[in-house]
């Protein structure tokens, strides 16, 4: 059975080396630099932070059923929990947090080319909620005794879906258009989930810590700030920021009804 395992996911996995080539985007818009863009000036750049909190009593974590892999079960000694609805303190964390609109082709960012980690590890996605910029690298590893299929599914971007068979096995993908939020799931174990944010700008920030977050060093200007999580939906709110400034926002998102 490992055996068939193996072929399976070689095919998936060449399939997906095609499919997430250099052009990885089935409807690329082009938000290419103004000729007179310039970089940020740090001496007036301007900070935002703040906390997503949930307004209401939040569904309880559900406990993952890992009996269909042995694997999974030895991996986790503890209970698994589904991390949908993490709360800490009435902060909501695994929303993804960014500027939505605002900037324009005004700015010029370097983009960096160390990738970003997401990893599987005790049959889950680590993290739940990741972001990255636009071309940058997503380096999906598996770090369990039994095999994953990585399976991304985006809109504007192009869809994959490879195998990772053994440990240690990593494959490079990239997004060529800013996209939030891109769902992932493993099709082998489907209690897995993870959700990517991809934007072509360095202000985005995924909450943590009772639902915090913060976006640094954001040139003077009028922005929309989005926060969206995974089944919450999203909210925006429209900050305007002078120079050197600092404001501190909260975004309020309804419980489900239980």
């Amino acid at each position: 059975m490992f055996r068939s395992y193996r072929v399976l996911a070689v095919v998936c996995t060449l399939g997906a080396l095609v499919a997430c080539g250099s052009d990885t985007s089935k409807s690329a818009k082009s938000n290419a630099p103004a000729p007179d863009a310039k970089k940020v000036d740090p001496a007036t750049a301007a900070n935002v932070t703040g906390r997503v909190v949930i307004d209401g009593p939040p569904p309880a974590p559900a406990s993952i059923k890992l009996a269909s892999d042995p694997a999974c079960v030895d991996a986790n000694k503890g209970d698994l929990k589904s991390e949908t609805f993490v709360v800490d303190g009435g902060g909501l964390e695994n929303v993804f947090v960014y500027i939505k609109d605002g900037l324009g082709n005004k700015y010029l960012f370097d983009t960096p080319t160390e990738p970003v980690k997401l990893d599987q590890k005790g049959c889950h996605y680590i993290p739940h909620v990741v972001g990255l910029r636009t071309t940058q690298p997503l380096e999906i590893v598996n770090s369990d005794s039994t095999m994953h299929n990585v399976h991304g599914m985006p809109q504007a971007n192009r869809e994959f879906n490879f195998g990772q068979p053994v440990p240690g096995i990593k494959t490079n993908v990239a997004f060529t258009t800013s996209e939030v939020l891109i769902p992932f799931k493993c099709d082998v174990h489907s209690w897995m989930n993870a959700y990517i944010g991809v934007v072509d700008h360095p202000y985005y920030a995924v909450t943590a810590d009772g639902g915090k977050f913060a976006l640094k060093g954001i040139p003077p200007g009028t922005y929309t700030i989005e926060a969206i999580h995974e089944k919450l939906g999203s909210q925006t709110q429209q900050v305007t920021l002078g120079e050197k400034d600092s404001k501190e926002i909260t975004f309020t998102i309804k419980a489900p009804s239980q």
